[in-house]
């Protein structure tokens, strides 16, 4: 839980941060930008639901685990932009960064081999070497997300006062 918190968090930081610049990224923007910062983490739906019903439903094989990946977030976001009336190359946009910002901050895990996850599947199976930044477990993690997201609340609380 608290890894999945801290990219909604950092997706927070990112999303507020760019709409001080740009002026489309409204609060509600944002918000879709967090929405599609959870999308890699929809293979966590095998917890729930076995592949095999799954493949049983769809009459075909089927894998969870493509969905933590640049193919499986950029279909996913496609999927998330029709659910908009108009503005659907929009969505798409920042659902796919929200998806991107958690696809890099994951790249930068420790991983037992040193090597990342295979996160830019269908375009490669490379895996670059990982910085080893991080456990996922680590509660650092979430301390210094949750300090840099209430870094950026009161900065954007204050600037949105003053204008």
């Amino acid at each position: 839980m608290a890894e999945l918190l801290s990219h909604v968090l950092i997706a927070y930081v990112c999303f507020t941060i760019a709409s001080w610049r740009l002026e489309w990224l409204t609060k509600r923007w944002i918000a879709v930008g967090i929405i599609g910062s959870l999308l890699p983490d929809l293979n966590r739906l095998s917890i729930v639901v076995s592949e095999t019903a799954i493949e049983a439903t769809l009459g075909v094989p089927f894998d969870l685990d493509g969905l933590h990946t640049l193919g499986g977030v950029l279909i996913l976001a496609g999927i998330g932009a029709l659910c908009f009336a108009d503005e659907h190359r929009r969505a798409f946009g920042v659902l796919l960064a929200g998806a991107v910002s958690h696809l890099l901050v994951d790249a930068a895990k420790m991983y037992a081999d040193g090597d990342a996850a295979t996160w830019l599947y269908p375009f490669t199976w490379y895996r670059h070497p990982s910085p080893n930044l991080y456990v996922s477990s680590d509660p650092a993690v979430l301390v210094v997300s949750l300090s840099a997201a209430a870094v950026v609340w009161l900065l954007d609380r204050r600037y949105s006062e003053t204008s």
